[in-house]
């Protein structure tokens, strides 16, 4: 891995050790990489409140904790008073060092209460990576106490009480304003309970060495924001594909209209839409540009099939006899397609050889009929459900929900950073299934069409919610992905 960005490399907590190790091995003390770590903390902690006088941090007894004495120390030396509560147990090795380093200067440790003192700001430095069960005692007593006061929160590199791989959170977990993130990207950060805890992340690398990265080894990475690059000026839409939406059964039109539109919006070439009778009026008022064709039966589809060169199958489609019809056509048709919702379910119900190129984009509910497990085991490690789903099915999958994932058969893995919980509202799949959708029309793999489209619908979700998150809906994306996919915003 040569050219592994840490920035947009994601690694397990043992991958990080190792990268530790190599680190070690350079040459650089244990004791050197803690003051570096702290150095760090007390930059991301004044750079992000400048205002602040007064610190309390909460130290464990492992490196963590050393990470946050240093830290104590470095605030003092900088003139701002710095507390220390220390959770009971002795400190060895580094972290030793690092107690006495503050205590030799005058600081002073105090045991753990239920009634916090006062600060500006509170850092966590109690357990850091690796922790595989819940906080109790004296850390859950701190944890509780933390999260219920109202002052701001710094992390030392993973907030205390969550699962640095599944992004998990255990009861209790301390809830962060933000994290600092050491050496590289814990991949727990970034899905499940993780980016709600953390708050806003920040990478302090530490200078390790370029070649203890080059030699590293990352289990995922981070997707960066992208965009299309310039057509020419002799375009056609013939050049652009044409994508058919199949969906819409009676009462569910606005799904897969919704579908069509995402795609023609990131710039497929044409759109047709095949559904009920009963939604082909409202779909030509609603967005004239798209073509919509009432089908009936399956064999109403041939001629659509035929024109089409990418199929998003799924959108409000049901699983009645007529969704199945239909389901059962396209998919035979062997074509590049995204198959969602009803279009997922039936799968779950019907096992059956699927095109050599297609996107699932499953919810965790979905994922977990698809898996034959819970949702609950899907959540518990949503990297290994979205790696098992791509390996079981032969396709690029994307693993919905908060730190939505994307996976290929090889067990390639990329985490989206965007996304906020405005984007809980109906329609908002559909969405997506055409944004991918249209990105496969022009020419991108599934692999490339699942990795931007995730990003430039998460993206444009949070432009949306600049407005607010509550009462988002799916349509309000669509004039920022025709921005984003311009590289316009």
């Amino acid at each position: 891995m040569a050219n592994l960005d840490p920035q947009s490399a994601l690694f397990t907590t043992a991958q990080v050790r190792a990268l530790d190790q190599a680190a070690l091995g350079d040459g650089i003390a244990g004791i050197e990489l803690m003051e570096r770590a702290a150095r760090a903390a007390l930059a991301a902690l004044q750079r992000r409140w400048p205002q602040a006088r007064t610190l309390c941090v909460l130290c464990g007894p492992g490196n963590n904790g050393g990470d946050g004495f240093l830290l104590a120390a470095l605030a003092r030396a900088a003139g701002l008073q710095a507390s220390v509560i220390a959770l009971p147990g002795q400190s060895s090795g580094d972290a030793a060092q690092a107690r006495e380093c503050f205590t030799g200067e005058g600081g002073q440790v105090s045991s753990v209460t239920e009634q916090l003192p006062e600060a500006d700001v509170y850092v966590d430095a109690l357990f850091g990576s690796g922790l595989n069960r819940a906080p109790a005692g004296d850390a859950a007593m701190l944890i509780a106490a933390v999260n219920a006061q109202s002052r701001p929160v710094l992390t030392l590199d993973v907030p205390s009480g969550l699962n640095s791989d599944t992004g998990v959170a255990f009861e209790p977990c301390l809830r962060a304003t933000a994290t600092v993130c050491f050496v590289g990207w814990k991949r727990g950060l970034f899905t499940a309970q993780g980016p709600d805890q953390s708050g806003e992340r920040s990478l302090a690398t530490l200078d390790v060495p370029t070649p203890a990265y080059a030699h590293a080894e990352a289990d995922a990475t981070l997707l960066m924001p992208q965009a299309l690059p310039t057509r020419a000026r002799d375009s056609h839409k013939g050049r652009y594909g044409h994508v058919l939406a199949i969906g819409g059964d009676l009462g569910a039109g606005g799904a897969v209209r919704m579908c069509g539109e995402a795609a023609a919006r990131v710039g497929a070439g044409l759109v047709s839409v095949a559904t009920r009778e009963a939604n082909v009026g409202a779909i030509l008022a609603a967005r004239p540009e798209l073509m919509p064709h009432g089908v009936h039966v399956p064999r109403n589809l041939e001629a659509l099939l035929a024109r089409a060169s990418v199929l998003a199958l799924g959108p409000g489609l049901g699983q009645d006899d007529w969704g199945q019809g239909l389901w059962q056509a396209a998919l035979d048709a062997s074509k590049p397609t995204v198959l969602d919702a009803d279009g997922l379910n039936l799968l779950a119900l019907r096992a059956r050889a699927l095109p050599e190129q297609i996107v699932m984009t499953p919810h965790p509910g979905e994922a977990a009929r698809l898996l034959e497990t819970t949702t609950a085991d899907v959540q518990a490690d949503r990297f290994a459900a979205v790696r098992g789903l791509a390996r079981k099915y032969g396709a690029v999958v994307v693993l919905k929900g908060g730190g939505s994932l994307v996976a290929d058969p090889e067990g390639r893995v990329a985490a989206c950073p965007w996304g906020n919980p405005g984007m809980a509202s109906g329609g908002m799949g559909d969405v997506l299934t055409g944004v991918i959708a249209g990105l496969l029309a022009q020419g991108l793999t599934p692999w490339d069409a699942a990795c931007l489209g995730v990003g430039l619908h998460a993206r444009a979700g949070d432009l949306a919610a600049r407005a607010g998150e509550r009462g988002m809906l799916a349509s309000d994306l669509f004039p920022y992905l025709r921005a984003l996919v311009n590289g316009r915003a």
